[in-house]
């Protein structure tokens, strides 16, 4: 019997720590149910990878540059010729596998500004290739959505037509993609990937304890670049008089970031709440997060994997949504009426939403262990029917 030949692929190793956590539960079912498997990816942060993960990794553009603005001509033609070239390296590279796999991720989506010729197009070239020579590729507890702009519509439409295997994180992404003309009788629903990662021991201490606030480098999405810093200035203004709020009534907070673009925002909430109660947790990956989660009393946060994070501790949470998929989330988890809009973020009224949360706490503590139980068997029953259809015998060695 030969190994047999993985490819990962998406924006992996690039500061987003959802992404590397998605990338974390598939090598982990794939090392536990697959040993002999040779595992190799296609990613935004090659380095990272193969630092964290252990597997070799090759850059997903030609174009060192492809995310940088292109203003001079020459960044310009360098970008397009990339294009070209990927083309030609993408199929390389899905060539040599025997089954590619796109770990989670809203790869269907454009809830945040996305350009087509970016990511949507690097899909569209792996899921035409896996169908030109042979390679099945899957896309695997994936994120949608429906998309108005009509280039990225098209690539991400035909992106999923192309694919040998689809399942979605939410049922509302598969009704999304059969919206956008994608025949979804097949495709498969079940709790994201993130829920199969090991949850950390342990719970709040002392009382009250600290309070988690997730925070995100927001600017609306594809269809809010007119206004997209008047949308920041608001969330920002918002986050941080309801962060001074709790300060002013002796809580302990801890800002904590999803991607390393949150940066600046949790410098400027620091400069703006003066105070030894206000410190900012330093994380590297989604069991970080869940550390700092599952020791704090609750959690207001706007990342969608931020929002995993907390519920898989069983710790309540107040979700800042900017998207469908969250509320989705929440509602699933029986935290629905605690969700509040990124775009029109209101301190006072969160404050409101907050106390409440809290109120209840003991509550949805037991209701959140019920349902994480509820999400754990589903995503093991998921796991073995992704062995069953793309794993069904290893090629005998010749």
């Amino acid at each position: 019997m030969t190994p047999v030949r993985v490819g990962v692929f998406g924006l992996l190793g690039s500061g987003n720590l959802g992404n590397d956590g998605s990338l974390e539960a598939v090598l982990g079912y794939l090392r536990a149910e697959h040993p002999e498997a040779v595992v190799d990816a296609l990613c935004g942060g090659p380095e990272a990878v193969s630092a964290r993960f252990g597997i070799p990794a090759t850059r997903l553009h030609w174009y060192r540059g492809e995310y940088r603005t292109a203003s001079r001509a020459g960044a310009v033609a360098g970008k397009g010729l990339g294009k070209l070239v990927d083309v030609f390296r993408t199929a390389a590279w899905v060539r040599r596998h025997d089954v590619v796999i796109v770990p989670g991720m809203g790869v269907l989506e454009a809830t945040l500004p996305l350009r087509p010729w970016g990511f949507p197009y690097a899909l569209f070239l792996l899921c035409a290739s896996g169908r030109l020579v042979g390679t099945p590729v899957a896309l695997v507890g994936v994120g949608a959505a429906t998309i108005r702009n009509r280039p990225t519509r098209a690539l991400v439409r035909w992106s999923a037509r192309l694919a040998a295997y689809r399942s979605y994180r939410d049922a509302q992404s598969r009704d999304a993609m059969r919206a956008m003309g994608v025949d979804t009788a097949r495709d498969e629903v079940h709790p994201d990937l993130a829920f199969a990662l090991p949850t950390p021991p342990g719970g709040p201490s002392g009382s009250p304890g600290p309070v988690c606030v997730g925070v995100m480098a927001f600017h609306g999405g594809n269809d809010d670049r007119a206004r997209a810093e008047e949308i920041h200035r608001r969330y920002l203004d918002g986050t941080t008089r309801f962060v001074r709020a709790l300060v002013e009534d002796g809580r302990q907070v801890r800002l904590l970031t999803g991607d390393e673009v949150d940066g600046p925002v949790v410098a400027s909430i620091l400069d703006a709440v003066d105070s030894p109660l206000l410190t900012a947790a330093e994380t590297s990956s989604l069991a970080d997060l869940m550390k700092e989660m599952a020791a704090a009393d609750s959690v207001v946060a706007i990342r969608y994997h931020n929002l995993i994070c907390a519920l898989k501790t069983g710790t309540p949470v107040l979700a800042v949504t900017y998207a469908a998929k969250s509320d989705a989330l929440m509602a699933g988890m029986g935290l629905g009426e605690y969700c509040h809009p990124a775009r029109e973020l209101d301190a006072d009224r969160l404050m409101d939403q907050f106390r409440s949360l809290e109120k209840r706490s003991p509550e949805l503590r037991q209701i959140l262990e019920d349902r994480n139980k509820a999400a754990a068997e589903q995503l093991t029953a998921h796991l073995t029917t992704l062995t069953t259809t793309l794993f069904p015998a290893h090629r005998k060695a010749t």
